[in-house]
């Protein structure tokens, strides 16, 4: 099973929102998504407020279509920007806000069992974690399969099932998916370990979370 990475000389498409989210067939991508009550709207609000006033300053207009293509065009300006808001945005998540449902393990399990359930069909499967409020996850697409398709139909039906086990109703996850096309083999396997040592870094507890690590043969 090989994991290929983002050719930055192959033709990619970019699909703005509140986060953008770059398209490549047959590539691998490194995806986080939330609960909806794990980062406060007000977090989210100034966050979003830093975000615009910091691009603008560095002479990108954030309302712009192509803003994240000019910023990918400077390599350093795009390394300081992840370093400031993508690392701060990961901060909000591990502070463990919200109702952590996620730390029931019967629900996590549900989580778990949408994303072996599609795989070596449409992607191969990577590291993973279920954490109280989020999720990370390394996938592989396979041929056609695009990925903000492939992240609803996962969001869909988990919010389904585990709203169900609730007893509830309404959004679980956040509208929006942060994905990252993974670049290289070294950043591959420095994503392996950040999932791996998300818990720690979170003070999550053995028991609290759902780890699952790719066979490597």
């Amino acid at each position: 099973m090989t994991f290929e990475f983002f050719d930055p000389k192959d033709e990619v498409v970019i699909r703005e929102g509140n986060l953008p989210h770059w398209f490549q067939p047959g590539v691998t991508y490194f995806i986080t998504f939330r609960t909806e009550d794990s980062v406060p709207q007000q977090l989210v609000k100034s966050w979003y407020g830093r975000r615009e006033e910091w691009l603008r300053a560095n002479g990108i207009e954030p309302q712009a279509s192509n803003w994240r293509t000019r910023l990918r065009a400077a390599p350093e300006l795009d390394k300081k920007f992840s370093t400031i808001f993508t690392r701060e945005f990961m901060e909000y998540l591990d502070r463990g806000l919200g109702e952590c449902v996620l730390r029931d393990q019967k629900l996590a399990a549900v989580v778990a069992s949408s994303f072996h359930h599609f795989d070596g069909q449409k992607y191969h499967l990577g590291d993973f974690i279920v954490m109280p409020n989020h999720v990370h996850l390394l996938v592989c697409l396979l041929g056609a399969t695009e990925i903000e398709p492939m992240c609803e139909s996962w969001k869909h039906f988990t919010a389904r099932q585990i709203n169900k086990e609730l007893g509830r109703q309404g959004r679980f996850w956040q509208e929006e998916s942060f994905d990252h096309l993974v670049r290289s083999a070294e950043q591959l396997e420095a994503l392996e370990r950040y999932i791996a040592e998300n818990p720690a870094k979170s003070g999550t507890g053995e028991g609290d979370y759902l780890h699952y690590r790719r066979s490597k043969r």
